[in-house]
């Protein structure tokens, strides 16, 4: 039987992390990510998400083996996908606004925006 007096922990998780009105980053434990680049095709961002997944999962593999190597090169992958996806690296926006990609969105120009979601803690 559910204990009645524990409060509802799921009512301010979210199905999809929120994403920033001007659709730049997602916002996970309030630290802004960027978002993958909107210009790439659809079947170039499939191949891309693809590449990152597995990479991913080779960077498990190589922990569990212990694999040095391995996990270099497997982060290295990472990393490559997620540049071509436009997460890391130079911004893909041009219109010189900052980026504030891994910035706590609270530190950043989103913080009203953020603040009225009623995430923050």
């Amino acid at each position: 039987m559910a204990n009645q007096s524990r409060p509802d922990v799921t009512a301010k998780v979210h199905e999809h992390p929120p994403v920033t009105p001007d659709r730049r980053y997602f916002v996970v434990r309030g630290r802004l990510w960027r978002m993958p680049n909107p210009a790439l095709a659809p079947a170039e961002r499939d191949a891309l998400v693809h590449d990152l997944m597995a990479a991913r999962r080779s960077v498990g593999l190589a922990l569990r083996s212990n694999d040095a190597l391995a996990e270099k090169n497997a982060r290295t992958d990472v990393d490559r996908a997620k540049r071509a996806l436009g997460e890391r690296g130079p911004a893909w926006w041009d219109d010189g606004t900052p980026d504030y990609n891994r910035h706590m969105a609270a530190n950043t120009p989103y913080a009203g925006w953020f603040e009225g979601l009623g995430l923050a803690p």
